[in-house]
């Protein structure tokens, strides 16, 4: 019933369940409710379901109400509920809608025009200031499954967090599902992701984003379901770089690994697709919409590509005429944010772009470097890893990567004052096994050890064979210098030093 009282669907369930029809074509959007009163009996006097309240908040009714039948058949109490304007002060999980006292139909005091259009106002209200706080910044809720180990979820989804803020995305909330397996349509359950649709619409959300990479089905289910923006990790990821890339060569590779990611995932409802004419009149093969998209995207694919090689001609040639001059050339490898671009700078009195965002660098930088026996070498600053970097993301970095393999010595840089650097070590280490890189001699460099006590940074780094840092400070890398010409000056398995 909409709000003049006119009937708009007289609907037939069983004695479990009415199956509403879809009603997109009255309004709704983030400062409107629907504008229908959903009305339906309960035949064996209980009061409103799980069900009733979900509809409520999900379809944004103005009011659902179920009548219970006493002995006779006649009608015997109204189970009410209305939608409640959002509160930022008083959110809790329920909060979005209010039950009003169960009374006989004849008893109900409640005028219902006037009170819901006074609440949605309010509603309205609230949204737009919400809107007004953010100054044009997205709003997300963070999803993430734990198969097995909830700490481990925790952790994803710290970095997760982490990745979002350096999107420039707010974040709102986070939501863990326990779960050994994903649900190969919609991610999570059919009850949480109810739960997080009205979670999402408690804190006026505008984009989901999760901890898994998603398939494009399940992306159109999940904007079906949510009508929201949806994100996975590869994606953030891919924004992120897209945003850092400074450079010619560094916008080449991002745009590539966003069509490669993009082109598997390019996919749309056949039935909706247009046969686009070819030959006379409406004969030939033609192509859908679709098909020219891929073969465009494809193309434009062999172009980048072709281009990448390019840059990685030039680059060998740069690595040609450096390693004429026979300087010692050494890379700073190690997760994202770990400090690489802050050693750099402190050691070669630079200013490199550093930051304490995630993929700060992306482009390599390299500078001459003086040991305290009058040494030259050539350092280089590499763009960040991260774990589970994806495949397309390292195939289209390979010319920028490469910059590592003539590298006679890298420094894995690690901050030490991250409770998962174990975790990120390990995902460094495969990632330089992942691109050919792992018999290039290491020197393991504990940055941040001022942000840990002292007794388990000198534990740690005997236990590492590493050298403790502060990259800020200057006085503190002294040692890590005299160990790195100590390197430089040893024989290995790998490149020979001089």
């Amino acid at each position: 019933m909409d709000r003049r009282g006119h009937i708009q669907y007289v609907l037939v369930g069983d004695s479990g369940r009415i199956n509403l029809p879809d009603l997109k074509r009255f309004r709704a959007a983030p400062d409107r409710w629907r504008g229908l009163r959903f009305l339906h009996t309960h035949l064996r006097g209980e009061a409103l379901s799980r069900d009733d309240l979900t509809d409520l908040a999900l379809l944004r009714l103005d009011f659902v109400c179920a009548v219970t039948m006493d002995a006779s058949g006649l009608p015997d109490l109204c189970h009410a509920a209305h939608l409640v304007p959002y509160d930022p002060e008083k959110i809790k999980e329920g909060a979005v809608w209010r039950i009003i006292p169960p009374a006989p139909p004849n008893k109900l005091d409640f005028n219902y025009l006037e009170h819901v259009t006074e609440l949605e106002a309010e509603w309205a209200r609230r949204q737009g200031r919400a809107r007004g706080t953010r100054m044009g910044q997205e709003c997300a809720i963070l999803v993430g499954r734990a198969r097995t180990s909830r700490s481990r979820a925790e952790e994803s989804m710290e970095e997760l967090h982490e990745l979002a803020v350096s999107c420039g995305v707010k974040v709102l909330d986070k939501v863990i599902q326990q779960r050994p397996h994903v649900d190969p349509r919609s991610v999570l359950g059919k009850g949480k992701l109810q739960d997080l649709i009205i979670r999402s619409m408690q804190l006026g959300a505008d984009v989901l984003v999760f901890d898994i990479n998603l398939s494009s089905s399940q992306v159109r289910t999940l904007i079906q379901a949510t009508e929201l923006k949806i994100l996975d990790r590869t994606q953030l990821i891919l924004d992120i770089f897209a945003q850092r890339a400074r450079s010619r060569e560094g916008k080449i590779q991002v745009e590539l690994a966003q069509l490669k990611y993009l082109l598997p995932r390019l996919a749309g409802s056949a039935p909706q697709l247009s046969r686009l004419a070819g030959g006379i009149g409406t004969r030939g093969p033609g192509e859908t919409k679709l098909e020219v998209d891929r073969r465009r995207i494809r193309e434009r694919i062999a172009l980048l590509s072709d281009g990448i090689e390019n840059i990685r001609k030039q680059r060998q040639e740069r690595r040609s005429l450096r390693e004429a001059k026979e300087l010692p050339i050494i890379s700073i490898v190690g997760y994202t944010n770990a400090g690489k671009s802050t050693l750099l700078n402190t050691l070669t009195k630079s200013e490199v772009l550093a930051e304490e965002k995630m993929f700060a660098t992306l482009d390599p930088t390299s500078r001459r470097l003086r040991l305290p026996r009058e040494r030259e070498v050539i350092i280089s600053d590499t763009v960040g890893f991260i774990r589970d970097l994806p495949p397309d993301l390292i195939e289209a970095f390979k010319a920028t990567l490469e910059e590592i393999r003539g590298s006679d010595l890298l420094i894995h840089l690690v901050d030490i004052s991250s409770p998962y650097f174990i975790e990120h070590m390990d995902s460094v280490e495969r990632i330089l096994a992942q691109i050919g890189l792992a018999e290039i001699p290491r020197l393991i460099v504990f940055n941040k050890s001022d942000l840990v006590p002292g007794e388990q940074v000198r534990n740690l780094s005997g236990k590492y064979g590493a050298v403790p840092i502060c990259a800020l400070r200057e006085e503190t890398v002294t040692p890590f210098l005299e160990a790195l010409e100590g390197r430089l000056m040893v024989p290995s398995p790998g490149p020979q030093f001089g």
